[in-house]
């Protein structure tokens, strides 16, 4: 049945939108809560609002809440999905590009869940029906190793090192131009781009977030990075290179050339999980796996390559 939720708006949330604040109050995803306001299903003291509007302290909100069937969430083999680890509490995969971690609004594609379920892999059933064992996330245009707990006690376990910040995350990255200095740290607060809901941004308010980053090889044009995360914030990478003026190579959401995606012959940004280390969550041992570059990431090295030594 539907539902109809009334409550009033705290003063934490005084001027924030209507889609964020939402999103807040009730636990939703951000593209939900906007949904809900593009189809007017929200007011303020009985006036519609939408998701760009400020809430205001003290009013009395309103949200109609109808029913939505859950995302398709139905087994889809992967081609080029590989398992790279397994046990009885977890499993790793190498995410190939195009794939997203689980279902979601809007996205109607292959999945890390359905791939696992139609090769009869078991997940933990802790989490959000959608997303049931996924204890982290790559972007649907990033490569690389994955984690994916099987029992109930790893996804605990695991959810928690990955909020504390214990899980060794390390990737590579192709981008323009040559940062300066060569090694750093990027530190800037990372939320939803204030005017452009696609993207993310460096923003005052946003999230706390930190990239490391060391240079293992400069071409004429474009530098390959080692980057490890301190934090694990949606398109992080991503944005904080774009921010300092050195965006992935063929990330053209986030400013990269998109002629130089072309002349590559590259069709996402060239990233990629390279690296990932974590204690077994019940087992007294490190697990440490790596990754080799997919073709397309490594054509495009090979290319920016040889383009430096004629």
């Amino acid at each position: 049945m539907p539902d109809e939720r009334s409550l009033p708006v705290p003063e934490g949330l005084a001027g924030m939108r209507v889609d964020a604040g939402l999103a807040r109050l009730l636990g939703l995803s951000r593209t939900r809560a906007a949904e809900l306001a593009a189809a007017g299903h929200v007011s303020l003291d009985g006036e519609v609002l939408g998701k760009s509007d400020r809430l205001v302290p003290g009013g009395w909100l309103t949200v109609h809440l109808p029913d939505a069937p859950p995302p398709a969430s139905a087994p889809q083999p992967v081609p080029g999905m590989s398992v790279v680890h397994e046990d009885d509490d977890l499993v790793v995969v190498d995410k190939p590009v195009g794939v997203a971690a689980h279902p979601s609004p809007g996205w109607d594609g292959p999945t890390v869940v359905g791939a696992l379920a139609a090769a009869g892999h078991r997940v933990s059933t802790s989490g959000a029906a959608e997303r049931q064992g996924v204890v982290h996330r790559l972007d649907v245009g990033t490569s690389g190793l994955m984690v994916v707990a099987k029992s109930e006690v790893a996804y605990t376990v695991l959810k928690r090192a990955f909020k504390e910040r214990t899980v060794e995350k390390v990737y590579h990255a192709l981008v323009q131009g040559h940062p300066d200095p060569t090694s750093g740290t990027i530190d800037g607060p990372v939320g939803r781009h204030p005017t452009q809901d696609y993207r993310m941004a460096v923003v005052a308010g946003g999230k706390d977030a930190v990239t490391h980053y060391t240079t293992l090889e400069a071409m004429p044009g474009s530098a390959l990075l080692e980057i490890h995360l301190e934090t694990g914030r949606t398109h992080q990478i991503r944005v904080h290179t774009a921010a300092v003026h050195h965006p992935c190579v063929g990330d053209t959401t986030y400013g990269a050339d998109p002629q130089l995606a072309a002349r590559l012959g590259l069709r996402r940004q060239w990233l990629h999980a390279t690296r990932l280390a974590f204690d077994h969550p019940t087992r007294r041992r490190r697990v440490e796996l790596s990754s080799a570059y997919p073709a397309d990431l490594q054509a495009a090295l090979d290319l920016m390559r040889a383009e430096g030594e004629r």
